[in-house]
């Protein structure tokens, strides 16, 4: 009868087990039912509005959604734990490693600028956590790391696409850059840019630098204005740009500056109004004569903070949602960290296309989206208007 006592102390083992999981917060389900992803963005510093608008299509994302996420038939709630990266790259670097030792999240969305997003995904690859970038273009940001992602395209065919938009558009044959030398995303794109522009026969005949903070331009676009230059390209930051337009303006130039889509806030408008108008940049998205997905998605924002979005809060919006896609993908959560952000890491990576609110993307075995690029002109009610859409070959819009 030993034998039965055995099986009866087992059995009643296994029920009260059963019972204290189900008394858990969660009813036993992995994390206590509530899946924390971390975000980190410039929410101070030299471009906080990167950050606000950011952060404001999350909070819109889970409003607009329950944040709730399925899987395997279970049910987790969504929880994003900010942190601010000040706009520096050692403060990014620094959040991603709290929120990977500290909070334990399962993935990160962020940091935006590649300046911030290039350290913080060394520090995400070698943790071994998935991050997705939304914002940044430099290449390196997702180089030879396997855990790192983005949402945009990158800086390589952005430069193409603004050299050739030079040629074609203003017949320019010389061409002056404007760029800031210390920051890891202007500087990247001045180069991809300055290559692209001597690969379709075009002359560069200012390359021109500043450093971070720098407030007076003028001997720099002397020199850019003696050189004979037809267009002037200064892939700077939205509180930059006004700056370097005004001293340009001042000092004679009048021929087109283009930018690049760091450019795309609404803040560059509050700052530079009747100085920007009929310029042109690139970027990853239009407002005006969105549809579907995207006319849904500006209408819910204007809704909520009485402004339209940015290309950043609809990159952010996408990659909540590419997110999402991964750890549904998952089929399962094991309550093991390391597992299950290797789990939604393979799951990212074999998302093979998506269909977002900055619209069609596939991805390489980078993590890199091929995508198009938004040409846009800047109207005198200061709205960034679609002006053309350049794509890959066999992507269209």
């Amino acid at each position: 009868m030993r034998w039965k006592r055995t099986w009866f102390v087992v059995l009643v083992l296994g029920m009260l087990a059963v019972a204290l999981a189900a008394c858990r917060p969660g009813g036993g389900k992995a994390y206590g039912g509530t899946i924390k992803i971390g975000h980190v963005a410039p929410l101070t510093g030299e471009i906080p509005k990167v950050g606000e608008s950011g952060k404001q299509a999350l909070e819109l994302w889970l409003e607009e959604t329950g944040g709730k996420v399925n899987v395997g038939g279970t049910e987790y709630q969504i929880e994003f734990v900010h942190e601010d990266n000040e706009s520096k790259a050692e403060s990014a670097a620094a959040a991603v490693t709290k929120l990977i030792t500290q909070d334990k999240v399962l993935a990160i969305i962020g940091p935006y600028a590649s300046k911030q997003a290039i350290p913080a995904g060394e520090v995400a690859d070698k943790n071994k956590t998935p991050l997705i970038s939304p914002w940044s273009t430099n290449p390196r940001t997702t180089k030879d790391r396997p855990f790192v992602f983005r949402a945009a395209f990158l800086d390589d065919f952005q430069g193409q696409v603004l050299a050739k938009f030079a040629q074609e558009e203003f017949g320019a044959q010389k061409v002056a850059v404007l760029y800031d030398i210390a920051s890891d995303y202007p500087k990247g794109l001045a180069e991809f840019f300055r290559a692209a522009a001597e690969d379709l026969g075009m002359e560069v005949v200012a390359f021109e630098s500043f450093t971070t903070g720098d407030k007076d331009f003028s001997a720099q676009l002397t020199k850019i204005i003696n050189s004979g230059a037809d267009v002037l390209f200064t892939p700077q930051y939205y509180n930059e740009v006004p700056l370097i337009v005004r001293q340009a303006k001042e000092l004679g130039w009048d021929k087109p500056i283009l930018g690049s889509d760091s450019w795309g806030s609404a803040e560059l408008m509050n700052l530079c109004k009747d100085d920007c108008v009929g310029y042109y940049f690139s970027t990853h998205w239009a407002v005006a004569g969105a549809k579907g997905k995207a006319k849904e998605f500006i209408d819910k924002y204007q809704a909520k903070y009485g402004e339209t979005p940015d290309d950043v809060a609809a990159l952010a919006w996408d990659s909540a949602n590419l997110l999402k896609l991964a750890i549904e993908k998952c089929g399962k959560l094991t309550g093991n960290v390391e597992e299950d952000r290797q789990c939604i890491r393979d799951a990212l990576a074999s998302i093979p296309e998506y269909e977002g609110v900055t619209g069609r993307m596939k991805f390489n075995e980078q993590g890199d989206p091929i995508k198009c690029a938004i040409i846009v002109k800047i109207t005198p009610d200061y709205k960034f208007t679609f002006y053309k859409a350049v794509c890959p070959e066999g992507m269209g819009q």
